[in-house]
């Protein structure tokens, strides 16, 4: 599409990076109003972010080296290592959902140090930010052709045509491919509607923070079924159905589904 917005000098500013430093003043925003219907204080929520920010940069650098050489589809269509660790602004960051492990652990890290947020309701005023922000990350994967999708000849297929596309990302050109960035950026909206409608209902702190997990993963497990690109890794425990994508998503379920029982039952039990 356009991964290139345009250039100053030799410097070129990438769509992709762009929209990922829109994702994450958004998604801080919207985690910051989440947080003042809780009473929390929203200079913490933003401290807080910036440390989720850099983890999720190199959690996602992580999880796409893993895939790249522990997978045979990976070794077969990931990049460089060089490539790997840059920031360029014109390709993906990585595997967005190593982008969550690492944050979410930064996240339980910080909070048990002390910062003076309680865990459980700055997690229910974090995540639909986060739902908000990954929905405007997935409008920077179209722009810049990466994460795309399988060959369709559906009357709403996108066809990349620019160089800059297959150059970074490996993407086919000239080819109508299901716009699968589109599928996971509607998903990720849904998923910050329903964990927005589901806070005027919540029974237990802690309770949105693990509705997301349960709800993250089931879209992603869904949108899998649209994507073709290779470097994402195929084949884990010898099914060729089981991607890195829909592993980490069957991973997020049974986290949000355990973390819903658990909080749930100390609520009860009280």
């Amino acid at each position: 599409m356009h991964p290139v917005l345009f250039e100053i000098g030799s410097f070129p500013l990438g769509t992709y990076g762009l929209l990922l430093a829109i994702a994450f003043f958004a998604g801080t925003a919207l985690a910051k109003r989440q947080a003042k219907l809780d009473g929390l204080n929203p200079a913490g929520i933003t401290d807080l972010a910036i440390a989720v920010l850099i983890a999720a940069i190199v959690g996602a650098k992580l999880l796409m080296i893993l895939v790249g050489l522990f997978t045979p589809a990976g070794q077969e269509g990931a990049m460089a290592l060089r490539d790997v660790f840059t920031l360029s602004t014109l390709r993906a960051g990585g595997a967005i959902h190593g982008g969550i492990i690492a944050a979410t652990a930064v996240f339980f890290w910080k909070l048990r140090k002390g910062q003076g947020l309680p865990l459980r309701l700055t997690g229910d005023a974090l995540v639909p930010g986060v739902a908000l922000g990954q929905a405007i990350g997935r409008l920077g994967c179209f722009s810049a052709g990466c994460c795309y999708g399988t060959e369709t000849h559906v009357s709403w297929a996108a066809t990349f045509t620019n160089p800059l596309a297959q150059a970074f990302s490996g993407t086919p050109l000239g080819i109508p491919l299901h716009p699968v960035q589109l599928y996971n950026s509607l998903a990720n909206l849904t998923v910050m509607a329903i964990l927005l409608l589901a806070r005027g209902k919540r029974s237990f702190q802690g309770q949105i923070f693990a509705l997301y997990f349960l709800v993250e993963g089931l879209g992603r497990v869904i949108t899998e079924t649209w994507r073709g690109d290779v470097d994402r890794g195929t084949g884990w425990l010898g099914w060729a159905w089981l991607s890195t994508g829909r592993l980490t998503g069957l991973a997020f379920m049974m986290l949000g589904l355990g973390l819903w029982l658990f909080w749930n039952r100390q609520k009860e039990s009280k």
